[in-house]
């Protein structure tokens, strides 16, 4: 998928001119780097200028490798290339009896030939035919190998006969068998779901099919599906007065217990769409995102959170106006809801030093909570407790799906996640968990010492990229407990795809598995083409998940929203994800970073471009850049490169008043100035 592609080739080197140089004796041919540039200009243009740089690569064949590499900027042992290509004159004339067809096998070579690289790749130039021979590890890899030079071969023949003028970059070199594969047949995911009923319906359904079981345990107490349905009746009645319709967005600042959940489902059943608002937030983001969300109302408790003016919208408090909340009818309202309405505005953070709202609809959200259930069996008698934040969309995942499923979801006030012990006290009930990698170790290791969540069926890790020695941890520690790794990003609607690990925990890389149900997935390349198996490329997702966009932010929503050219659905977009991710031949996708500098810490995501800002807003900082380091797998922490006169302690509390705890650096690092590259980019 590069543009600027190096790949070293062998030169003759022999000795040219005077009487007897073809006769010296000793092995002369060199190996030198070439670069070629890949993209708009036509293909005619791009082969004979191939062709002309090497043919001056020609007068520099003496020249050593150290020498290349002591010439390219690029600092031993870095190694120029890692792939090679040997173009070999065998100067025959044999003609083949099958001229125009390729025939592709395997042979092992049984070492009578030998490459130092991880693919060398050999041309024999016959006169009237070549042989190509591809040396990698395995055997198979050589054959795909083959088959996918075959049809760039062919592909760029074509082109150079029937349109010469075609930029390079644009020929699609994937064969049509294998963009059938990852393209319609790994993406087979169609499942009809009711998702014309919005959750709250859902929800509904549950409490009047049992209104006697417990919905919501927290701490010693429960709450039936009844009574939790007859408090978010009132509730939603009292919204409805207050002129919550369709597309209404309305701010939550509540800490975590049952209102919480009475607030969501009764904005839900109002026709609104909840806007989280953390009340741990530092007051100038909250009063950010519930000016920037437009909300008319704001859910919250007396005294108002700090930083949000009384004015800045119009305010229910759930204490001072409970008589007139309890007052309303405990029928619910007659809010009509669809797929295409909104559902709620989460907040992300932004590289450009603001957070942006995501937009997502009610159909996505239904889609998401029926193909979780389906996928893992979830029903009655299950409990799962709710770890995460309620500002994330995985909060969502946790504390919806069991409340949409028969089951009862267990709230955790914040304070008792942060104590593991006394954490895995209390989910002694649990029958599913779901936890980011950092918090699933401390789990693992509790229950080691002393086990206690006897009744756990399945364990769910995501949000971050998972060890693969965690996963075998689990497996260990959980025996009874199937092991999912879930991935998924906001604007993708929580999840997107989700990987069974098997009963040895034994796995290699970062496996996020098969695209969720009405989820399609695919692996492009910088011009949305997909990409074959095992090649690298951005992840996009397509279809039942794909958020509404960004509020009011119509470049980035047209720059990360596209359209769907795999889709015969008018107005189809995939969202582009920013993940690196590839296919692997048997199906499965795998998880190898990012293409920015977007960071995910303890499931918490991360643009640094935003911290970058926000101390960049100090008076006394000059420059300042702030990166992830991955001190251990899974342990990664930020730190700040700051160049100005300021002291740490005084940038921590600079960057509270703005930024929530999980974004502030753990260390500083003070610089005279920034360190550079030649060409002035950071180093």
């Amino acid at each position: 998928g590069r543009a600027d592609v190096v790949f070293g080739t062998l030169l003759f080197g022999r000795m040219q001119g005077g009487e007897g140089a073809d006769r010296v004796m000793g092995l002369f041919i060199n190996t030198l780097p070439v670069r070629i540039g890949v993209g708009d200009e036509a293909v005619e243009v791009a082969v004979r200028r191939t062709h002309a740089l090497l043919a001056d690569l020609l007068r520099h064949e003496h020249a050593s490798l150290a020498l290349a590499q002591r010439c390219s900027g690029v600092a031993a042992p870095a190694p120029l290339f890692t792939s090679l290509l040997n173009y070999r004159h065998g100067g025959g004339t044999k003609r083949s009896r099958e001229v125009g067809q390729a025939r592709v096998g395997v042979r092992d070579i049984h070492g009578a030939e030998r490459t130092n690289y991880p693919v060398t790749l050999s041309v024999d130039d016959l006169g009237e035919e070549f042989s190509l021979t591809a040396q990698v590890a395995a055997p198979a890899d050589a054959e795909r190998v083959c088959r996918l030079m075959h049809t760039a071969l062919e592909r760029l023949a074509e082109a150079l006969e029937a349109t010469p003028g075609r930029a390079i970059g644009s020929i699609d070199v994937l064969p049509e068998a294998e963009r059938r594969m990852v393209v319609e047949e790994w993406n087979r995911t169609d499942v009809e779901y009711p998702v014309g009923f919005p959750i709250h319906r859902l929800f509904e359904e549950q409490a009047a099919r049992t209104p006697d079981a417990a919905a919501i345990a927290w701490g010693g107490e429960t709450l039936t599906y009844a009574a939790l349905d007859h408090a978010a009746n009132r509730l939603a009645n009292h919204l409805r007065r207050r002129g919550v319709r369709p597309e209404t967005r309305v701010g939550i600042c509540l800490e975590r217990g049952p209102e919480l959940v009475v607030a969501i489902l009764a904005v839900l059943k109002a026709g609104g769409a909840y806007v989280p608002l953390d009340p741990a937030y530092p007051g100038e983001r909250l009063a950010f995102m519930l000016a920037d969300s437009g909300a008319p109302l704001l859910l919250t408790r007396l005294p108002l959170p700090e930083g949000i003016p009384p004015h800045a919208a119009g305010v229910v408090c759930l204490d001072a106006d409970r008589e007139r909340i309890e007052a309303e009818s405990a029928q619910g309202p007659a809010a009509d809801v669809f797929p295409a309405n909104l559902a709620y505005v989460i907040y992300t953070s932004g590289s450009t030093g603001r957070p942006k709202g995501v937009l997502v609809q009610h159909g996505s959200l239904a889609n998401l909570l029926a193909a979780t259930r389906e996928a893992f069996g979830i029903g009655e008698g299950d409990v799962m407790p709710a770890l995460a934040s309620y500002a994330f969309d995985i909060w969502l995942f946790e504390a919806l799906l069991p409340l949409t499923s028969r089951a009862a979801v267990r709230l955790v006030e914040r304070e008792r996640v942060l104590d593991v012990p006394a954490l895995v006290e209390e989910i002694a009930d649990a029958t599913l968990v779901h936890a980011v990698p950092a918090l699933m170790r401390q789990l693992v290791h509790a229950e080691r010492e002393t086990p206690r969540l006897a009744r756990l069926r399945r364990a769910f890790v995501g949000g971050d990229r998972v060890p693969a020695d965690l996963l075998a941890e689990m497996r260990e520690a959980f025996p009874a407990a199937e092991t999912h790794v879930l991935y998924g990003p906001t604007e993708g609607t929580i999840l997107a795809s989700a990987h069974s690990v098997p009963a040895d925990g034994m796995v290699a890389g970062n496996p996020i598995g098969r695209p969720l149900g009405n989820v399609r997935l695919y692996v492009c390349d910088a011009l949305g083409r997909p990409q074959p198996a095992e090649v690298p490329g951005e992840l996009l997702i397509g279809r039942a998940g794909v958020a509404r966009g960004y509020l009011g932010r119509a470049g980035l929503t047209a720059e990360r929203f596209v359209p769907d050219p795999f889709s015969a659905e008018g107005g189809a977009r995939l969202y582009r994800t920013g993940d690196r991710a590839r296919w692997r031949a048997d199906g499965t996708l795998e998880f190898l970073g990012r293409v920015d500098d977007q960071v995910k810490i303890r499931g918490f995501r991360i643009e640094p471009g935003e911290i970058d800002a926000a101390l960049s807003a100090h008076a006394q900082v000059r420059e300042a850049r702030v990166i992830a380091w991955e001190d251990a797998p899974g342990e990664t922490r930020l730190v700040a490169y700051v160049v100005g006169g300021v002291e740490a302690d005084d940038l921590r509390e600079h960057l509270r008043r703005s930024l929530p705890e999980y974004m502030l650096p753990a260390a500083f690092v003070f610089l005279d100035a920034l360190p550079l590259t030649p060409n002035g980019k950071l180093d």
